[in-house]
């Protein structure tokens, strides 16, 4: 084999070699970057109440609440990790969150909704 065609074999190789590699490495990283489950957690928003009213969750836990208001624009509001949104009538809302923290955060709704709105609150539990 003359030297040409043995440097051109060879260069083939290499770049053989190093597609594989780039293509194990790639499933690697991206094995270690697919979507974690979140837990899905549902709430009801009506006049003055949210259901459930007290939400236990795990430390570090990915969670999606999905909240639904049944009878007005509510407003959902957790003002310890700067979270809000608007709830409309019949939709389902997704928040998304991962508390990094362990403690008692509150929620409430923060759109007028008559009286009892000062009520209309709830608790989010975030254990260990």
């Amino acid at each position: 084999m003359d030297k040409s065609r043995r440097h051109l074999l060879l260069g083939a190789m290499g770049v053989g070699a190093l597609a594989l590699a780039g293509a194990t490495g790639t499933a690697r990283a991206n094995a270690g970057t697919a979507k974690v489950k979140e837990k899905v957690v549902k709430l009801e928003a009506k006049k003055f109440v949210y259901t459930p009213n007290r939400i236990v969750l795990k430390k570090d836990q990915a969670v999606v609440l999905e909240i639904t208001a049944l009878d007005f624009t509510h407003g959902f509001k957790i003002p310890d990790w700067n979270i809000r949104a608007d709830l409309l009538p019949g939709q389902v809302t997704k928040v998304h969150l991962k508390p990094d923290t362990a403690g008692e955060f509150d929620f409430l709704c923060d759109n007028f909704c008559g009286d009892g709105h000062e009520g209309m609150s709830g608790k989010i539990v975030v254990e260990v």
